[in-house]
């Protein structure tokens, strides 16, 4: 009987250690995905980049992904003070892809890989990112 006690103890002490360490394996909530859609400079400059940066280099996440979706894309290759700023975050930790599709659309793909973004098919990256609960913003 003492055997059993035990032998279920162990058996609840394990699943109860392995729940807590799965649970921090996956805590994304110190991580950010920004969603930059907009063609608009003003919105780049004074918000999108502003935010995003700082995030990174204040330490407000451990994690931060700048997503090129849309008109940005086209928006990024024609400003070169944007281009040059979307490197200063590079440069700080922060990891920027760009959606291959519309980069295609645009016909931008090599400029926005000259510039140091990671360019590919972002349907799976984002939705892998909202569904492990990551912090999310859409400009």
């Amino acid at each position: 009987m003492k055997r059993t006690i035990f032998f279920l103890m162990a058996i609840l002490l394990f699943f109860r250690v392995d729940a807590q360490s799965h649970k921090k394996l996956t805590d994304n909530s110190n991580k950010l995905a920004v969603l930059w859609t907009s063609g608009n400079p003003d919105v780049a400059e004074k918000m999108c980049f502003m935010y995003t940066y700082n995030a990174k280099k204040q330490g407000w996440f451990n994690e931060v992904t700048l997503i090129v979706w849309g008109p940005s894309a086209k928006l990024l290759t024609e400003n070169k003070k944007l281009q040059d700023y979307v490197k200063k975050m590079i440069d700080a930790g922060i990891k920027v892809e760009a959606c291959v599709a519309c980069a295609n659309m645009y016909g931008v793909k090599d400029e926005l890989t000259a510039i140091g973004i990671d360019v590919k098919g972002m349907g799976v990256p984002l939705t892998k990112y909202l569904k492990e609960g990551w912090k999310t913003l859409t400009l």
